[in-house]
Order: C-alpha cells, then structure tokens, then sequence
C-alpha cells in the first residue's frame, strides 16, 4: 500500500496543467478520429459491431456467441487489435484520467484509473484467449473475462464520475469566491 500511496504522491508532485492540455488533446483526437475508425474496420472484418469490450454484461455463452460470429479472420483481427490499438487506447484514456483526476483533486484519487486499465487489460487477455483457443471450451477463462468488463467499466465510470464532482466543485468554489467578492 506504500508503493501505491507513492505513486500517487509522485504523480501529484509532478503533473503540471500541460500534462492534462496534452492528454485531453490525444484523448479527443483517438475519440473522434482512431475510435470510429477502428470501429468501422473492426465491423467490416468481423461482419458485426458487437465486441466484448463494449459490453457491460454478457456471459460465457455470450462470448462464445461472439467467436462464432467473428468467423476465423474475425477473430484473428480480434486478437491482433487487442495486442495492438488496445493497448495503445487504455494508456491514453489512463493518461487523460489521472491527469484530470490530478487536477481537480491531487490525491490518491487519482489511482482508480489503474485500475480500469487493469481490467481492461485481463479482459483484452481473457477475450483474445478464448478467440484463439475457439471452439474449445476455455473454462474458467470464459467465465472470468466477463466479470473483467464489468469491473473495467465500474472504475471508468467511476473516474469520470470523480470528474464530474471535481468539476461541479470547481465551479462551486469559484461562484462562491466571486459572491464573497
């Protein structure tokens, strides 16, 4: 628990309002630019726009379903974009997170971003898994990854959540200062 408080205490120690400018510039570039064309390329290859990743709930049948789907070039694209553009996506929206969460708050707050990339990541690891090895039966892999979305959006949405009230806050406070005036 040191180390984490550590690392939060470097992160607040270091971040500078340049750092938020930069991630908010490359987190809104990958959100209207690289998503929607990942997206179309992934729909075009897969022949569906349904993806584990995008998914709050689904079951181990579910993502079976989806392997199916995906037809083998499907799922060969799957796994290749999941070492690739999914691992580059989660360390910018960690980057825009933490810097946010760093400004509005500087406090070990800023760490819950961590820990949806995490998940995303044991998702991405038990997503590709289950395409490689398809049609056999993973197992516990199968039943686990869903449970690794569902996490993974809990603390997304729990960081931006954390962004909202900081924002709500600052505005707040600053009405306030300009009525005390």
């Amino acid at each position: 628990m040191d180390k984490l408080n550590e690392l939060s205490k470097w992160i607040n120690q270091k971040f500078k309002p340049f750092h938020l400018f930069i991630s908010f510039i490359v987190f809104a570039l990958f959100m209207i630019v690289v998503l929607p064309n990942v997206s179309d390329t992934t729909k075009e290859i897969t022949g569906t726009s349904t993806s584990p990743d995008t998914m709050y709930f689904y079951s181990s049948q579910k993502l079976y379903d989806i392997a199916e789907s995906y037809g083998e070039e499907g799922r060969a694209y799957y796994i290749r974009s999941r070492f690739s553009f999914d691992i580059v996506w989660p360390i910018v929206y960690l980057l825009f997170l933490v810097s946010m969460i760093t400004f509005l708050f500087e406090s070990s707050l800023n760490l819950i971003p961590f820990i949806g990339v995490l998940f995303d990541f044991l998702e991405n690891l038990g997503a590709s898994y289950v395409m490689f090895r398809y049609p056999l039966d993973t197992g516990f892999i199968a039943t686990i990854t869903p449970k690794f979305t569902l996490l993974k959006w809990v603390f997304i949405y729990i960081s931006f959540g954390l962004i909202m009230a900081g924002l709500v806050r600052l505005i707040f406070n600053k009405l306030l200062v300009k009525l005390n005036k």
